[in-house]
C-alpha cells in the first residue's frame, strides 16, 4: 500500500511541477518565438527583460509595494496575534474569524471594494495604497504564522521580565521578539511573497505608471506572446523558490536551536 501511495504522490507532484519546468526551459530559449523544446538556448530574454525600462519599472513597483505590504502586515499581525494569544477578552474567536476573512472571501470581490474606495479618494495608481491593500490579504497568513510562533513562547518569561521592572514595550522588545524571531521573519517573507505575486488587486488599483510585474505579464499576454514573458515568469518562480528556501532554512535553524 505504501509503495503505491508514494508512487501516486510522486506522479502527482510531477504533474504539478511539469508546467513550471516547461516555463523555465522556455525562458532560456534562443529563438524568436516560443517553442518547446527550444531549438537553441541563451540568456537573451533575461537580458531583454532587465534591459527594458518598462519591465524594470514594473519590477521596482512590485518590490516597493511588497516591502510596504510586508512591513504593514508584519507589524499589524504581530500586535494582533499577541493580543489573540495572550488576551482574555470576549469574542476572541469572532475577532480571529473576521481577521481571516480576506483569505476566505473571493479576491475579485475584495478588489472591487478596494477599487471603489480608491476611486473616491483618488488613490488609483498610488503605490502606498496598493501596498496597504496587499497588506490586507497578507495579514491572515501573517496572523496564522505568528499565532503559532507566539504560542511557543513561555508566558512565565514575560511575567518574570515584568516583575523585574520591564515595561510592556521593553518586555516585548527584549523577550518576546527575540524568542519569536524565526516566526516573525517567516511571516514577513510570506507577506512579501503574497504581495509580490498578487495580480487581481493590482489589476484594479495600478495604472500605466505603477504596473507591477504580474500586471505587465497579464497585459503582455493580451498583446503578444514573446519569450520575454517566459523569462519574467521564470524570474518570479525564482523569487518564490528563494523565499521558500529561506523560510525552510529559518525553520530548520529554529528547530536545531
Amino acid at each position: 500500500m505504501r509503495p503505491a501511495l508514494s508512487t501516486f504522490v510522486a506522479l502527482l507532484c510531477l504533474v504539478l511541477i511539469l508546467p513550471i519546468g516547461i516555463v523555465i526551459v522556455l525562458a532560456f530559449s534562443g529563438g524568436t518565438f516560443l517553442k518547446f523544446p527550444p531549438d537553441s538556448y541563451s540568456l537573451r530574454w533575461f537580458i531583454a527583460f532587465l534591459g527594458d525600462e518598462r519591465w524594470r519599472a514594473s519590477l521596482w513597483s512590485s518590490l516597493e509595494i511588497a516591502v510596504i505590504a510586508c512591513a504593514v502586515a508584519t507589524l499589524t499581525g504581530f500586535g494582533a496575534s499577541y493580543a489573540l494569544v495572550r488576551g482574555s477578552f470576549r469574542l476572541k474567536k469572532l475577532v480571529l474569524s473576521l481577521s481571516l476573512l480576506p483569505i476566505i472571501a473571493p479576491t475579485i470581490v475584495t478588489s472591487i471594494a478596494m477599487y471603489y474606495v480608491a476611486a473616491r479618494l483618488h488613490l488609483v495608481g498610488s503605490l502606498v495604497w496598493v501596498g496597504l491593500c496587499h497588506a490586507v490579504i497578507a495579514l491572515p497568513v501573517v496572523l496564522l504564522i505568528l499565532i503559532a510562533a507566539l504560542q511557543s513562547v513561555d508566558p512565565d518569561l514575560e511575567r518574570a521580565a515584568l516583575s523585574l521592572g520591564c515595561g510592556r514595550l521593553r518586555m516585548l522588545r527584549k523577550v518576546v521578539v527575540p524568542l519569536a524571531l524565526p516566526g516573525i521573519v517567516s511571516a514577513a517573507l510570506f507577506a512579501f511573497l503574497t504581495s509580490f505575486d498578487e495580480l487581481v488587486i493590482a489589476l484594479f488599483l495600478t495604472d500605466a505608471s505603477t504596473q507591477t510585474l504580474p500586471v505587465r505579464i497579464w497585459n503582455s499576454l493580451h498583446l503578444e506572446v514573446e519569450p520575454t514573458i517566459a523569462a519574467v515568469s521564470a524570474f518570479l518562480i525564482g523569487v518564490t523558490g528563494l523565499v521558500l528556501a529561506l523560510d525552510a532554512l529559518l525553520r530548520r535553524r529554529a528547530r536545531v536551536g
